[in-house]
């Protein structure tokens, strides 16, 4: 290395030291924190250390909840005159001025801080302020929860302040709780002990039976009838062709058909026959052939009398001597033809 490039090295490190001890000193002068309980940031600003508070970190943070007491070092509770306890709480000269216990009673402080009261004979209490009454002095005879009042035990006799639901010197009735008729729209009241239950009517519910059951929400109508809830019950209204309660009937038509004077009537279903059953099926068929049968007997019957009140001739065949066939052996034929074809035939033999 030349000696002009060392030169130049060596100064440019001075200046650097020189430059960083300035900083330093500079940074030195301006902090005033407790260096003891802080440092001091880039900007100067001091930053305690913990259990340490105040503008220069110069004051320790006391326990917290210290009520009247101090501290020489963080998290400390120095009691101040009059006051004891772990957060300094107590007054020490409670016994002394406040006076609280009663009846006689001796005040004794105790290192915790706080106070402890040696009642007289026959009183009792943190006070001593209740005397030894007749439901201190025996088991209380208040039956069902029932609370025994004595008045602090200054009363000559004892009494009973009952629960909701019992009567009686010592609490020992139950009180029908039916008689004031809690249940509603009908429902049945069952007393119970200091309690009671309702059972409730179809078509309610509740406590008290007070809400009504939505009685179409099982959708009891059908063939898409339209339900009306109501009290206790429901209403359909069916559509056209249906009827009933639950519009479950489906209105029929009706078929009639005569054999002589007196009317057959026939009354068919407009159900299909898939929701017919096999009897009413077969009952059905069985109708329905006898009718056909009765309409083709008729009008047999109507055919033969008006052939019979023509005369035999044009019913039998003519031979070719122009006479007709013995009546023994002319087959009298029923023709269900037009009756002018008969004449028809009848002339063409005659010119032949």
């Amino acid at each position: 290395m030349s000696p002009v490039r060392a030169s130049s090295f060596l100064l440019s490190c001075c200046v650097f030291i020189l430059l960083i001890v300035g900083a330093c000193r500079g940074q030195g002068s301006d902090c005033s924190c407790n260096v003891t309980n802080s440092s001091c940031d880039e900007s100067g600003a001091c930053r305690c250390d913990p259990g340490w508070g105040g503008e220069r970190c110069e004051r320790c943070v006391p326990t917290p909840g210290c009520l009247h007491g101090s501290c020489q070092q963080p998290w400390q509770c120095s009691c101040e005159p009059g006051w004891g306890g772990r957060f300094c709480d107590k007054d020490l000269t409670v016994c002394l001025v406040k006076l609280p216990c009663q009846n006689g009673a001796a005040c004794v402080m105790e290192d915790s801080g706080d106070y402890t009261c040696v009642c007289a004979k026959g009183f009792h209490g943190r006070d001593c302020q209740l005397k030894t009454g007749p439901c201190y002095l025996r088991r209380s005879p208040c039956k069902n929860g029932g609370l025994c009042e004595d008045g602090n035990g200054f009363a000559d006799d004892l009494s009973c302040r009952c629960l909701a639901g019992f009567t009686g010197r010592r609490c020992e009735t139950d009180m029908d709780d039916c008689l004031m008729r809690p249940c509603a729209n009908g429902a049945t009241c069952v007393d119970g002990t200091n309690h009671f239950s309702c059972i409730c009517p179809a078509g309610f519910t509740g406590r008290f039976c007070t809400v009504n059951l939505d009685d179409c929400a099982s959708r009891p109508c059908l063939h898409a009838g339209r339900c009306l809830d109501g009290a206790g019950g429901f209403h359909c209204v069916c559509r056209p062709g249906y009827t009933g309660a639950t519009c479950e009937t489906e209105e029929g038509g009706r078929n009639a058909s005569r054999h002589g004077d007196s009317p057959f009537r026939v009354t068919v279903s407009e159900r299909s026959a898939a929701g017919l059953s096999d009897v009413q099926l077969i009952v059905l068929l069985v109708l329905a052939g006898v009718t056909l049968a009765v309409v083709v007997l008729t009008g047999a019957v109507v055919l033969h009398g008006h052939c019979r009140a023509r005369g035999t001739a044009p019913c039998c065949p003519l031979t070719s001597s122009q006479q007709p066939a013995p009546q023994d052996e002319c087959e009298c034929h029923i023709s269900f033809l037009n009756v002018a074809v008969t004449e028809k035939k009848k002339l063409n033999s005659e010119v032949i």
